[in-house]
C-alpha cells in the first residue's frame, strides 16, 4: 500500500476528526460527523496496522481517536470536582455511618484504660513488675513529659502522624479479619490504662491529663473512628443481608477505606497539636480547649455534612461508574 497516496486521501477526515475532537462544544450534525469519522478513521487505522505495527502516522491516529472516543464516551470528571466530592460529600458519609460504633469503641477504651489504671495504682505488685521505684521516678518526672519535647516539633509530629496513620490503617485494613481490632482497642487501652495509673500513684495524674488530653481527644477518636470501619467491614462479611457476602464486603470495603484515607489528615491535625501545643508553655485549660476545639471541628464536620450526605442516599462508597455492577442474591 502507498503511504503517501493514502495520506493524501484519507488526510482531510483526519484532520476533521481532529478539529472536532478539539471542539468545546457540538451540535446535533457535528456530534453524529464525530460519530461517522470516528468509525472510519478507526478501520483506517487498522488497516495503516497491518503494514506498518509502529509508526508515527498510527500513533498521531491512535491520538486522535481517543481525544475523539473521550467526547462521546465522556471524560473522567474534574480532579478539583473529585476532590470536593470526597471532602464533602464521601467522607463525611462514611464517618456518619459508623458514628454510633466509634462512641462505643471509644466507650470501651475508655473503662478498659480505666480498669487497668485503677488495678496498677492501687497494686503495689503490678508497680513493682513494671519497675524500680527510681525508674518509675524518672517515668513520672521526666520520661513521661520529655517524650513531647526531646525531638524537634517538625520531626517529631511527622513521626507521631506516621505511626498512627500506620495503625489507623491496619484497623480498617485487618478489621476483616475479626481479631486485629479488638486485639489493637485493648492493647491500647491497657497501655494508656498502665501508664495512668503509674501517674497516680506518684500523685501525677494532673501531669498526666494535661499532656494527653490537648492531642488525645482528637488521636484516640481517629483511632475509635478506624476500629469502628474495620469491625463494620468484618460484620458485613458475618451478615451480608440480600446480597452476596462478595458484594457485601466489596462495598464496605469501598466505602470505609475512604476512612483510612480520610484519618491521615485527621491524625496529620493531631500530630501538630501534639508537637506544638501539648509541650507548650501555654495554660493547661488553653491546651486542652485546643484540643477540644479540634474534636468538636470534627464533629460538626461529621454530623452536619456526613448527615446531610447520608439522608441523600450517599455512603462513601464510588459511583456506580467506578464500582461496577453487582448483583442481589435472597
Amino acid at each position: 500500500m502507498d503511504m503517501d497516496a493514502f495520506t493524501t486521501v484519507h488526510g482531510p477526515q483526519w484532520a476533521r476528526l481532529d478539529v472536532l475532537a478539539k471542539k468545546r462544544r457540538l451540535n446535533g450534525a457535528e456530534a453524529d460527523e464525530l460519530l461517522e469519522l470516528y468509525q472510519s478513521v478507526s478501520a483506517q487505522l487498522s488497516l495503516i496496522r497491518s503494514v506498518a505495527a509502529e509508526s508515527q502516522l498510527s500513533a498521531s491516529l491512535s491520538a486522535t481517536l481517543a481525544n475523539a472516543r473521550t467526547r462521546f464516551t465522556g471524560a473522567k470528571s474534574n480532579f478539583f470536582v473529585d476532590t470536593a466530592r470526597f471532602f464533602v460529600i464521601s467522607l463525611p458519609a462514611a464517618f456518619y455511618r459508623i458514628r454510633w460504633l466509634t462512641v462505643i469503641v471509644g466507650a470501651v477504651f475508655v473503662l478498659i484504660a480505666t480498669l487497668f489504671g485503677a488495678w496498677t495504682a492501687g497494686n503495689p505488685g503490678v508497680l513493682a513488675a513494671m519497675g524500680s521505684d527510681a525508674q518509675l521516678q524518672q517515668l513520672v518526672e521526666q520520661d513521661f513529659v520529655g517524650y513531647y519535647s526531646e525531638n524537634p516539633a517538625a520531626s517529631f509530629a511527622g513521626a507521631v502522624w506516621t505511626n498512627n496513620a500506620w495503625i489507623a490503617a491496619q484497623c480498617v485494613a485487618f478489621g476483616i479479619t475479626g481479631v486485629f481490632v479488638p486485639y489493637a482497642v485493648f492493647s491500647n487501652a491497657q497501655g494508656v490504662g498502665m501508664t495512668a495509673g503509674v501517674m497516680f500513684a506518684y500523685d501525677r495524674g494532673d501531669v498526666f491529663f494535661s499532656y494527653i488530653l490537648p492531642h488525645g481527644l482528637m488521636e484516640l477518636t481517629a483511632i475509635f473512628i478506624a476500629a469502628a470501619a474495620g469491625l463494620r467491614i468484618f460484620w458485613a462479611w458475618v451478615s451480608p443481608g440480600p446480597q452476596t457476602r462478595l458484594n457485601s464486603l466489596a462495598k464496605e470495603g469501598r466505602s470505609l477505606m475512604t476512612v483510612a484515607a480520610g484519618l491521615v489528615l485527621v491524625l496529620f491535625v493531631s500530630g501538630l497539636v501534639e508537637a506544638y501545643v501539648t509541650p507548650s508553655p501555654l495554660p493547661t485549660w488553653a491546651k486542652i480547649s485546643i484540643g477540644a476545639l479540634v474534636l468538636a471541628a470534627y464533629w460538626t464536620y461529621t454530623l452536619v455534612l456526613g448527615g446531610r450526605a447520608v439522608r441523600a442516599g450517599e455512603s462513601g462508597d464510588l459511583g456506580a461508574d467506578d464500582a461496577g455492577a453487582s448483583v442481589r442474591s435472597a
